[in-house]
């Protein structure tokens, strides 16, 4: 009896453990302390957010240049290599030869106009081509001999004294007859086709892409003129021209005063095929 007093009860001690352990385990995630971020962690999340462009950074619209530019359709896929397809198929080999190189130029002419061309250089004549980029079809083509072009000018722009127009840039012009000056009437006559010299200066898209920087680089076509038209004069000297290509480096002048069509044409770009919206309602 005594030995059966002196035990004493089991105590609840451990029970209550358990059941602390039991709630513990079993209450939610407000009951749970957060973690504390590792250094790996901040270091991804910082890397994100400096990946993140800023909505600032973003430029939404195009330039105002760029969207012009982008308006001619000589830039539409493939049609560049279309329009150069159907002109190499209008080069005469019997009379022209062999084609040398294609270039894609403004030509200026004596009131000031601006009009796109394209132009290829052979054995024996240069071509410039009036090609039409939204029909695929060449409108104009004019033939000049190598072995007749006697002098080559580069240089900046100029007009008369007391002229309202001008023109930035620098231009080439290209004479084969140096002898024969043009006519009062072909001066003052704006469709007149008859002038002994070709003016041309860089294309509006040169600086696109390379594609287009190599195609309307001015100073390059004159380097590849001025060979093509030696060779041309010492194979066929033509009577009464002294063999050889003059090239001087002089101010381009092209003797126009108000030239009020020219102005508005050029600044609306007529003499090319672009895109000009909707002219319908």
């Amino acid at each position: 009896m005594a030995e059966a007093e002196e035990r004493a009860p089991p105590s609840d001690e451990p029970q209550q453990q358990q059941q602390q352990q039991l709630s513990s385990s079993a209450g939610g995630p407000a009951d749970t302390q957060p973690t504390a971020p590792t250094e790996g962690t901040e270091e991804r999340a910082a890397e994100v957010g400096a990946a993140r462009p800023q909505r600032s950074d973003i430029s939404v619209e195009p330039s105002l240049d760029q969207f012009k530019i982008r308006r001619f359709f000589v830039l539409r896929p493939g049609t560049l290599k279309q329009a150069i397809k159907d002109v190499e198929a209008l080069v005469d080999e019997g009379v022209d030869g062999s084609i040398h190189s294609i270039w894609l130029m403004a030509e200026v002419d004596h009131w000031n106009n601006e009009k796109e061309r394209l132009v290829i250089i052979t054995d024996n004549s240069l071509l410039v081509f009036k090609y039409d980029f939204v029909m695929f079809n060449c409108d104009q083509i004019q033939r000049i001999p190598l072995n007749i072009i006697d002098r080559i000018s580069h240089g900046q722009f100029s007009f008369p004294k007391h002229s309202l127009l001008q023109r930035e840039g620098e231009g080439l012009r290209v004479f084969w007859d140096r002898l024969t000056e043009p006519s009062f009437t072909s001066r003052w006559n704006p469709f007149a086709t008859d002038l002994p010299c070709i003016t041309l200066t860089d294309h509006p898209v040169r600086t696109i892409r390379d594609t287009f920087a190599s195609l309307c680089d001015v100073q390059n076509f004159q380097e590849r003129l001025k060979e093509a038209a030696q060779k041309a004069h010492a194979m066929k000297p033509f009577p009464g021209k002294a063999n050889g290509v003059l090239v001087l480096k002089q101010q381009i002048h092209i003797e126009a005063y108000v030239g009020l069509m020219s102005f508005l044409g050029n600044q609306n770009k007529l003499g090319y095929c672009m895109a000009r919206g909707n002219l319908g309602f």
